[in-house]
């Protein structure tokens, strides 16, 4: 199983690596024709703010998975294994409730968004 997932992460990366390419090359364009024509690509803002919030969150994935992210263990380090494990735990809890707090109010504000018809 981690191989495929290895394996994924890896095309995922590959992907993400592309997807930034193609955002700065959409905002190369979009300055070009700004400055140059006088007029700009309809909607390549929005495009490229997908693009970068995708790159995010899906890099944030691939840099979890191979334990990559930014951590601050230097504490964690000196205790011993029990506590270690201890600790991983709490730390899941924490990051558990953490993101479902962010559903919820995210889930309100889509609703909010919704019930005035907004659209991105």
């Amino acid at each position: 199983m981690d191989r495929t997932i290895d394996a994924l992460a890896l095309a995922l990366e590959k992907l993400l690596g592309a997807a930034l390419i193609v955002a700065v090359a959409i905002n190369f364009v979009n300055a070009v024709g700004r400055y140059v024509l006088g007029t700009t690509f309809l909607s390549a803002d929005e495009v490229q703010i997908y693009i970068m919030v995708y790159i995010a969150f899906l890099g944030a994935a691939v840099a979890t998975w191979r334990r990559a992210h930014l951590r601050m263990d230097v504490l964690v380090q000196r205790l011993p294994k029990s506590a270690q494990r201890v600790l991983a735990g709490a730390e899941l809890v924490l990051v558990l409730v953490l993101a479902g707090l962010v559903l919820y109010v995210s889930s309100q504000y889509v609703a909010q968004m919704a019930s005035i018809d907004a659209r991105s």
